[in-house]
């Protein structure tokens, strides 16, 4: 029954990723922004949903010790996981989509927007593993989290400001535009966009469950649970987003997608963590934060370059596996 369950949980989150990136391409037509916003706000928060909703559950089921370390290793693992793995998947999928893709195998990504959410990511999560290494006392833990929340409201801003008027119509029509409207109208959008949220998130929650009953039979340490396989689980929708968006040719949405979830990932749930957890992070949560945070800073540096090749996904790749490895022998 479990492997069914994974099954049907795959399931529900392929299909409502299609629904999901033709939705929210929609979604920023009607608001005017530009393919690296909607990447980047629209997809990135609400495919961050599903992991985002795991340090939460955690912590208010009690708050022991070990429901803290199941939320730290949640909050740190998300942006380790799109650091590398994520990055090592968008070039692939470039790769293996070369022959259908305009641009080959090359990321085509604005490189504005990137460059910001790099920038974001890069300051924000490495203050956020520096606290967790140190130890700070609470008075700087919840200033540090007002600060982490103002970041994220500013990078809204500031995406939103930068991309207004930018927006053009998908290649696709909407799927629940019933009355073939031309453009559909707001509540086939909304609804699709509801069905498409519930499925991802229902799924993600639904996969996690069963990879948490798998691991547990067979001995996995909660900290590896939680740093690797629960974002395995929960970050799969950015990912299903970003290889259709890739295959597509559609870089700047496939890779704001990813940076976009970083910037959020490395904002608001820290500053969660920082508010209602000591954020005093074991060198397992420290080392995956750094290789995670390496990760980020090589794909900012290959953005520039518009190439994300063979032994730059290796590298990524093999930060994820390395860790992976480390972690396992450390437990």
């Amino acid at each position: 029954m479990t492997y069914v369950l994974l099954f049907v949980s795959f399931v529900l989150i392929v299909v409502g990723a299609f629904f999901f990136t033709n939705a929210v391409e929609w979604a920023g037509v009607r608001l005017g922004l530009a393919q690296g916003a909607v990447g980047s706000l629209l997809a990135a928060v609400a495919t961050a949903l599903p992991e985002s909703v795991i340090p939460v559950i955690a912590l208010i089921q009690g708050g022991s010790m070990t429901q803290q370390e199941i939320a730290i290793g949640a909050i740190i693992g998300a942006p380790f996981l799109l650091g590398t793995l994520a990055m090592a998947i968008v070039g692939f999928s470039a790769y293996m989509y070369r022959n259908r893709r305009d641009q080959d195998e090359s990321i085509q990504s604005e490189v504005d927007t990137g460059q910001r959410d790099f920038a974001f990511f890069a300051a924000f999560f490495g203050l956020a593993i520096l606290l967790g290494a140190i130890g700070v006392p609470s008075g700087v833990r919840i200033t540090a989290a007002v600060l982490f929340v103002i970041a994220y409201v500013v990078y809204t801003y500031w995406t939103v400001k930068q991309s207004k008027g930018g927006g053009t119509e998908p290649d696709a029509p909407l799927y629940f535009d019933w009355t073939r409207d031309d453009p559909p109208n707001n509540f086939q959008l909304i609804a699709q966009l509801v069905v498409s949220i519930g499925a991802i998130v229902g799924g993600a929650n639904l996969f996690v469950a069963e990879i948490e009953a798998v691991a547990t039979s067979i001995g996995i340490p909660i900290l590896v649970l939680s740093l690797v396989l629960a974002p395995l689980a929960t970050e799969l929708p950015e990912k299903l987003n970003s290889v259709i968006w890739v295959r597509e040719g559609k870089d700047s949405l496939a890779l704001g997608n990813i940076t976009g979830a970083m910037v959020f990932q490395s904002t608001l749930p820290v500053a969660f963590g920082l508010a209602f957890t000591p954020w005093e992070l074991q060198p397992a949560a420290v080392v995956a934060g750094v290789v995670g945070l390496l990760g980020g800073l090589l794909a900012w540096w290959r953005l520039h370059q518009r190439s994300f090749g063979p032994r730059y996904q290796i590298i990524w790749l093999s930060l994820f596996v390395g860790f992976v490895v480390y972690a396992l022998v450390a437990a």
